[in-house]
Formats: C-alpha cells, sequence, structure tokens
C-alpha cells in the first residue's frame, strides 16, 4: 500500500465512520473503483481505532463519568443505581453480542461477507430500514393533524433488554454495508428512542468494540501488501477527520432527518448491482489487484 492510498483511506475511514453510510464498505468500494488491492479487515479494524479515539475526546467528560461512578460502585451499593453506573454496565452488556460473533464470524469476515453484491445488499436494505424508523421517529416528534406529539425515550430509560437489543443491531455491523451506526441508531429510533439519545448511546457502545477488535488486528498489521507505516498513517488521519465529523453529525441530528443518508445508500447499492451486472466490477474486485 502506497502513502497515497493510506491518505485517501484514512480519509474515507474518517468521514464515514460516524455517517450511517457503513465505513468499511466506503473502504472496500474504494480500493475496488480505484483499482487497488483491497486493505482487509485488519486494516478497517486498525484504523478504526483512530476514530474511536474521537470518540473518547469528544465525549471525554461523559465517559469519565461513566467509568469513575461504575467503578465506585463496585464497593458502594449506594451507587448502583446512579444512571452513570448503570451506563457503565449497559455498555458492557450491549457488547456481548458483537464480541461473540466477532470471533464466531472471523473467516466470514475476512472472507464471504466482503463480497461486492452482499455490500450493495445491505446498502439498500439497512437504508430502507433507516428510513423506516427516522419516519416513524419524525412522526413522533411532530404529530399530524389527527395525532398528538409523543414524548421518545432518552438514555435515563434505559433498560438491559434494549441495551442488549442495540448491542444485537451493531454485531450486524460486521457485515460491511450495514453501518455500525446505521444500525445502531436505526435500532434506537425503532424501540422509541430520540435521535440524540440512540446516536450518542450508539457511539459509546461503539468504544469496547471497536477498540478490542483494533488490537485483536495488530497481529495481522503488517503483513500482505499493507505494512506498519501506512496502517499507522491512515489512522492517524481518521482520528483527525473523524472529531470534525462527529462534532458535524451532533449538531446535524438535533433538528434534520436521516432521509439524505437513506437516498445515498440506496443509490449506491443500486449503481453497486448495476456496475457488477455490466461487468464493470467483479464481486471480488480488488482483492487479487494491485
Amino acid at each position: 500500500m502506497s502513502w497515497f492510498e493510506s491518505f485517501v483511506l484514512g480519509l474515507v475511514q474518517g468521514l464515514t465512520e460516524f455517517l450511517p453510510i457503513s465505513s468499511s464498505a466506503h473502504l472496500r468500494l474504494t480500493a475496488a473503483f480505484a483499482g487497488w488491492q483491497d486493505p482487509g479487515a485488519a486494516f478497517t479494524a486498525i484504523t478504526q481505532i483512530g476514530t474511536e479515539a474521537a470518540v473518547i475526546i469528544y465525549f471525554r467528560q461523559d465517559i469519565g463519568r461513566i467509568i469513575s461512578t461504575w467503578s465506585r460502585s463496585l464497593f458502594n451499593r449506594e451507587l448502583r443505581h446512579d444512571h452513570d453506573a448503570q451506563m457503565g454496565w449497559l455498555v458492557i452488556v450491549g457488547s456481548i453480542p458483537i464480541g461473540v460473533l466477532g470471533i464466531t464470524l472471523k473467516d466470514a469476515i475476512e472472507g464471504p461477507f466482503r463480497d461486492l453484491r452482499l455490500i450493495a445488499t445491505t446498502l439498500i436494505v439497512m437504508g430502507v430500514v433507516l428510513g423506516i424508523a427516522d419516519r416513524l421517529a419524525a412522526r413522533d416528534e411532530t404529530g399530524g393533524r389527527h395525532r398528538a406529539i409523543k414524548q421518545r425515550k432518552s438514555l435515563t430509560d434505559l433498560s438491559v433488554k434494549d441495551g442488549l437489543l442495540y448491542g444485537v443491531c451493531q454485531a450486524m455491523a460486521l457485515v460491511p454495508g450495514v453501518s455500525r451506526s446505521g444500525a445502531t441508531i436505526s435500532g434506537g429510533l425503532l424501540m422509541g428512542y430520540t435521535r440524540e439519545s440512540a446516536a450518542r448511546y450508539s457511539f459509546l457502545l461503539a468504544i469496547p468494540a471497536v477498540l478490542a477488535s483494533g488490537v485483536y488486528e495488530l497481529k495481522d498489521a503488517g503483513q500482505g501488501h499493507v505494512s506498519w507505516g501506512p496502517t499507522v498513517f491512515a489512522t492517524i488521519i481518521a482520528f483527525v477527520v473523524g472529531y470534525a465529523v462527529i462534532a458535524w453529525f451532533m449538531k446535524f441530528i438535533s433538528n434534520k432527518s436521516f432521509m439524505p443518508f437513506v437516498i445515498y445508500r440506496i443509490l449506491l447499492g443500486i449503481a453497486l448491482f448495476a456496475l457488477v451486472a455490466a461487468g464493470a466490477l467483479t464481486p471480488h474486485a480488488g482483492e487479487t489487484a494491485g
């Protein structure tokens, strides 16, 4: 991998990690369209450490408060009913599904799941799901001629059941094209949470899973066509760009619809199917290129 490739892929990772459009799919597609070799699951997982570092810094006050309260609640029974202590446990519980499936499906994640036809399918299907979830949220928030405004849930209403359901949604993102934020935000909206609450828990929930995945994949870094230098460079680029994107996204969702992302996902999926059908791309384009 050249330094230019690592710069572009780091930029793509940072731009797409927090948007509900799938960073892993865009890394895969960028390589395929450019005629580069697929950077692989290890490169993707390691560069995600950069974007998760951006999450940790952006939400540092929330994270610090949760870790502190959760740690103290282990020895202080009175703190166990505190929301921050409960959030600590809910993040742990919600991380279980992706941890189990990530190890179980490792071979599929690095192989069959990277088929461009599957990516096109997940882009479209999850785009439709996000659109439905967004529409339901908008209906509750604005009401209607014969419908009163419905109060949506906040993170103080988060239960163990909902935490696990969030975790299952996050685990779906093991398939490129699903999108970690897209799946968890859609799940949160369908469970009745506000856009801001769904996004905030989505980002907090991703921290243990992404960091664990990145550390686990470190053993495979520097192998094949992707050396250590470009991988680290791409991770740094992803961090810088990712921080700017998350700051923008959290402001965007406070009063905007997810429909632009829904339309983008569906159009990209259709275009990808068309390119594969026309022979302009093979389902495994990039896997043996360069």
